[in-house]
């Protein structure tokens, strides 16, 4: 394939790449997608169809895209297409990891254009990411500002190429969901897998072509089993146990482990002992509640936003943080939803409406902000309301929170004065602690 895509970007005699012009933007290096199948028709003398089956076999592995989508494929139309550069060509047995993902991510996120903008299923995997690395998310972060600061001293036309080339090389190594992942079987891993076998000596090759297999009324000779265990045992220690990797879920599993250890009671001690099964009662004291938080507890609000919300004082200090943007309304309409699911039937009907004329409805009083599409399923549910009818919109509106406003919180000087120090004050009473857990 490497061998025609290099016919295929010759100035001369491969398929014509231009810069096209429109009314006030340039697409550099490109061409259609007429242009590659009539070259591939009358260079490697193939029909139509089968120059489109190649053609979209060779996208599949990233050496051409098309510059406006996701999914690797090849029209016979005017669609724009782009070469790869010779960089990011398979052959060069890329193996990209997450952390890699994750800074090319939350570059995208920093560079603020509608062409850079992330797809659904990115944001989805970011939001995944950021989790699964919510330890060194500010280590990733700082690397893709980095990143991000070097790209913008590029020429606008270099810069524009660049970053579809780097897009599409992701396209590759993580597909959007539903196209053909090319990755699964690498050019490293193809090359072990026919890695030839280590050879027999000469000595074991002549016994085993002078015996036959043996039957339960036969054996091998004492000199023959003592050669095929030295063999054994030969290629026992030539065996390469490098490339034994462990698999994502031990790895994930590890992580959670090392992540909560400090966590744990059977590891580590608790801030405070269980007073339901100990004389101390110092985590009812209403002044040490009141006044005092611990850098360890503020720590694990960082974990995740569940983490976050699940605490009392974190939720107060996230509403306030959401208050100073603007955006309170998104975590109270959330709340009022998982509140509607633990209502007695009688009440839901009413509830729902409550929710809708709030922050849904024409003349919402704190309206928030969704997508057309989850906002119409969740009005054709209200035809027949239940208690699950704001379901989409609410898994909407948290996903908003979890990828742009808890991440901004983590960023943001109010969450680094509480982790700087050891013990910090928090105005919220111990009634409004009791009530909350």
């Amino acid at each position: 394939m490497e061998a025609i895509v290099e016919k295929m970007s010759d100035e001369s005699t491969g398929v014509p790449v231009k810069t096209v012009k429109n009314f006030m933007t340039k697409t550099p290096s490109v061409f259609t997608g007429t242009d590659l199948i009539s070259w591939m028709m009358k260079t490697m003398a193939i029909d139509d169809q089968e120059a489109l089956h190649v053609a979209h076999l060779m996208a599949s592995h990233g050496y051409f895209f098309p510059i406006d989508d996701h999914c690797l494929t090849v029209k016979n139309d005017n669609t724009f297409y782009r070469f790869q550069t010779p960089y990011f060509w398979p052959s060069n047995c890329w193996e990209p990891e997450n952390t890699d993902y994750a800074v090319y991510l939350c570059k995208r996120t920093m560079q603020n254009k509608t062409r850079l903008e992330l797809a659904d299923y990115e944001a989805e995997n970011l939001a995944k990411l950021q989790k699964m690395f919510s330890r060194k998310w500010e280590f990733i972060f700082m690397q893709a500002e980095a990143q991000s600061k070097v790209d913008k001293k590029r020429d606008k036309l270099e810069r524009k190429v660049l970053d579809s080339q780097e897009r599409a090389f992701w396209d590759v190594y993580r597909p959007m969901p539903g196209c053909v992942n090319t990755t699964e079987m690498d050019i490293k891993k193809a090359c072990r897998t026919y890695k030839p076998f280590p050879k027999l000596s000469k000595h074991l090759q002549l016994e085993m072509a002078n015996t036959d297999i043996p039957s339960h009324s036969e054996s091998y000779t004492v000199s023959s089993l003592e050669t095929l265990n030295k063999e054994i045992e030969m290629l026992k220690a030539r065996l390469d146990r490098s490339n034994i990797k462990v698999s994502k879920v031990s790895e994930a599993l590890i992580a959670y482990f090392e992540q909560y250890i400090e966590y744990d009671p059977f590891f580590i001690q608790p801030e405070f002992t269980n007073p339901w099964i100990s004389d101390n009662s110092e985590m009812w004291e209403q002044e040490k509640l009141a006044k005092e938080i611990s850098t360890r507890r503020v720590k694990r609000w960082g974990f995740s936003l569940q983490e976050l919300l699940q605490d009392p004082i974190g939720r107060e200090q996230f509403i306030r943080f959401l208050d100073k943007e603007f955006s309170s309304e998104n975590l109270k309409f959330w709340e009022a939803v998982q509140e509607l699911k633990t209502l007695p039937q009688k009440e839901v009907k009413n509830k729902v409406n409550e929710i809708w004329n709030e922050y849904l409805g024409p003349d919402a009083s704190c309206p928030i902000n969704v997508d057309s599409q989850s906002y119409e399923i969740t009005k054709k549910h209200l035809q027949k309301p239940d208690r699950w009818c704001f379901d989409i919109t609410a898994a909407h509106v948290y996903h908003l929170m979890k990828s742009d406003s808890y991440s901004r919180y983590l960023r943001s000087e109010m969450y680094k004065d509480f982790l700087s120090g050891s013990k910090k004050k928090v105005n919220i009473s111990f009634m409004n602690y009791i009530l909350t857990y």
